[in-house]
């Protein structure tokens, strides 16, 4: 009798794990969607702000964004300098 328990325990915990798995997956699955969306409408909207406010004649955005970024390297590295 003890043994049939301890089966029907053991069978019993299985799917309360495939279960707990199988929910964890889809919940992170959902999260990980919803993350990529998020910052793929970031992306877009920074592309244009920068494109339209921030690009030199000629200059692409993603040149524009190079630039940007080397420039706040520099004043970074300078702040750090004067402390």
């Amino acid at each position: 009798m003890s043994s049939k328990f301890i089966k029907t325990n053991e069978k019993i915990a299985e799917n309360v794990a495939g279960g707990f798995n199988k929910m964890s997956e889809s919940v992170v699955s959902g999260f990980n969607k919803m993350t990529q969306g998020v910052v793929k409408g970031y992306t877009a909207v920074e592309d244009k702000f920068v494109g339209q406010f921030l690009t030199k004649e000629g200059e692409t955005v993603e040149d524009a964004k190079k630039r940007l970024s080397q420039a706040a390297q520099k004043d970074g590295e300078s702040d750090q300098s004067q402390e």
